[in-house]
């Protein structure tokens, strides 16, 4: 009896060791993604990024059609893009940039409301943060998964960075149409001018083509892309720069 309860003991000593690496490996590879993404901010606090997740993912299906297909994306430093672009798009996507700490509850709240109410996403709620976090480093999937992670990047990126910097960095890597990203992309694939002499209106229109880029690059003379341009017009006045 004694042989037998030393080699049950034995048996259930090493099942309970492998079911403790079973809960701790899968925690270890998420603290070490978590570590990943907090260098990578680190270093982008006064760095500049040269690509995204988004941007790989939408070289990698241009490729597909067109291998010698690339990018049209070039920095510019933020003094040298239009307030006119900056306004229009706190004016458009994030009225409360300068005020919240990376997410607007209130605008998730709402957003909510009105996804119930039609019954299917109309509305994101999503600040320039957490477009931001997304756009560095997850895909376009939804899941409650990947909005998780969405947010701790968020809440990374406004611990490291200040709101300038953030707004900075998204200014230079959003995506503006198909393979268009950043504003100095923008300003020149759809006007032919530079990020820093975008007009108010013009500013406005590509404001409103953020949440659908490649749909609006297709169809520029829509009715709803020119009611809306005025509605955010109408509202750059009172958009607060940070």
């Amino acid at each position: 009896m004694t042989a037998q309860r030393k080699i049950f003991g034995g048996k259930s000593r090493g099942a309970r060791s492998w079911l403790a690496w079973l809960i701790l490996l899968p925690l270890l590879a998420v603290l070490v993604i978590q570590l990943y993404f907090f260098l990578q901010i680190w270093w982008w606090v006064d760095h500049n990024p040269e690509t995204t997740s988004f941007m790989r993912a939408q070289l990698s299906v241009l490729q597909e059609k067109n291998p010698k297909a690339v990018l049209q994306h070039k920095w510019v430093p933020y003094a040298r893009i239009s307030n006119n672009l900056k306004r229009a798009i706190i004016a458009s996507e994030d009225a409360n940039f300068s005020e919240h700490e990376g997410v607007d509850w209130d605008a998730l709240q709402k957003a909510y409301e009105k996804n119930n109410k039609k019954r299917k996403v109309v509305s994101g709620g999503s600040t320039i943060t957490q477009q931001l976090a997304k756009n560095l480093f997850l895909s376009g999937s939804r899941s409650y998964l990947r909005k998780g992670q969405e947010l701790v990047i968020t809440y990374m990126l406004e611990t490291m960075m200040d709101k300038e910097r953030i707004f900075e960095v998204y200014l230079n890597v959003v995506e503006f149409g198909s393979g268009i990203f950043g504003a100095e992309a923008a300003a020149r694939h759809y006007y032919g001018v530079g990020a820093a002499q975008l007009g108010a209106s013009q500013a406005a229109k590509l404001a409103v083509m953020l949440p659908n880029p490649r749909f609006f690059d297709r169809h520029r003379d829509s009715n709803y892309l020119a009611r809306r341009t005025g509605v955010i017009l109408a509202r750059m006045g009172s958009a607060e720069l940070p």
